[in-house]
């Protein structure tokens, strides 16, 4: 991952908004519907020359695909993997479900909406493994013929990749005989994704909601210290999976849920971060826009990162169309510069995603790219307050 020692970089999680056509199709594919395959290949592949394009007038320093030619952070793999078959009710959330009127707005405001839910995933219901391991390249090669000559405009780029974690609490195993058993397997197929992005010359992100959103999913009557469990073979199966990678090409994203909600069952940052920070990661991104999770920044304080790690601050809420304003990005980043060794230390970023499944986004798109703008310039004013004397 690069760093600086003269000014803040700015970056995003992942997911960009996606033509109103291509979100169509990825909603008719999931609905179990017949679509040209030739077609959602062609508008996937420009909708991400677009992403770029945008990303770079935006002025973000570390980009991506935005994730263009998948209808979803998780739910693509399907097609690349084998074992997956029909589809289930994903358990609901225990932050939703304790409060009734708030449940009832939000099933109004999602219904008839031309979308791709993460909540109604596929189950597995036989072997798990990598059907093709070329696949795993496209891609990457996609993005970095899409990146020749714009060497200037940009510093680094990554791509993502589910973590074994969210696969397996979303799609529910009808196969394997443990959890453990069935963590392997996810593992071992993505491992053809993580070292291909790496092998293609990008950072890969990890995405990894499941080790804080499934607190108050699969395991909300459970009890915390089987979902600490849960958490700890996930880090130990993913640390497998990325033993062929150098640290530092590898970020880890953790969030508790990419949806407007009370939030108030969300498992604390304190208790995970032990575990987490097990992770052979060279940085971490963590969402600390948001009202319920902004004061956890000094749990970096107490449980401080690696000398050789990175924090991509989440300083932009991705849930509202308010546009931060570049002042308040500068101060979420002087702040969090004051509970890390220093600035060399943190990136701007985004919380989350801004369409995590293909129609979900709750940003306008004009906003988006907004709110992105107001981030690279809350990156520029922190830095001349962080760095006085750079360049």
């Amino acid at each position: 991952m690069r760093t600086s020692s003269e000014r803040i970089l700015s970056t995003h999680t992942g997911s960009l908004p996606r033509p109103a056509s291509l979100v169509d199709l990825y909603a008719r594919r999931a609905r179990g519907e017949a679509v040209d395959e030739t077609q959602l290949a062609a508008e996937g592949h420009a909708a991400m020359l677009r992403s770029v394009e945008r990303q770079i007038e935006a002025g973000l320093d570390v980009i991506n695909n935005g994730e263009q030619q998948r209808e979803g952070f998780f739910l693509y793999v399907q097609h690349r993997m084998s074992g997956f078959g029909g589809s289930w009710k994903r358990w609901t959330r225990a932050d939703v479900e304790r409060y009734p009127a708030f449940r009832q707005m939000m099933d109004e405001q999602n219904r008839g909406r031309t979308a791709v839910s993460n909540f109604a995933p596929p189950r597995v219901v036989s072997e798990v493994r990598y059907i093709d391991p070329a696949v795993a390249s496209v891609e990457a090669s996609d993005f970095a013929q899409a990146l020749r000559g714009r060497d200037a405009g940009y510093v680094e780029a990554f791509l993502t990749a589910p973590s074994p974690g969210i696969i397996a609490a979303a799609c529910r195993n009808e196969h394997y005989d443990s959890e453990r058993a069935y963590l392997r397997a996810l593992g071992e197929a993505l491992r053809h994704e993580y070292e291909a992005i790496v092998n293609a010359g990008f950072v890969l992100q990890l995405d990894c909601p499941d080790l804080a959103l499934e607190h108050h999913v699969s395991f909300h009557e459970a009890g915390e210290a089987r979902f600490l469990q849960f958490v700890e073979l996930v880090v130990e199966t993913l640390n497998d999976a990325i033993r062929n990678i150098p640290p530092d090409r590898v970020r880890m994203h953790v969030c508790w849920g990419n949806y407007e909600g009370p939030h108030d069952c969300d498992v604390p940052l304190e208790l995970i971060w032990p575990v987490i920070r097990e992770a052979r990661v060279g940085g971490f991104v963590l969402p600390f826009a948001n009202a319920r999770h902004a004061h956890e920044m000094r749990v970096l304080k107490r449980m401080p990162l690696k000398d050789d790690q990175v924090i991509v601050a989440g300083v932009i809420d991705v849930l509202t169309n308010f546009i931060e304003h570049p002042e308040v990005v500068a101060d979420r980043l002087e702040q969090m510069s004051g509970f890390v060794r220093g600035p060399e230390q943190v990136m701007a970023g985004t919380d989350c995603g801004f369409d995590t499944s293909a129609g979900m986004g709750r940003v306008a798109s004009d906003v988006v790219w907004a709110k992105l703008r107001a981030l690279t310039e809350g990156a520029r004013l922190a830095s001349t307050r962080l760095y006085p004397n750079a360049g």
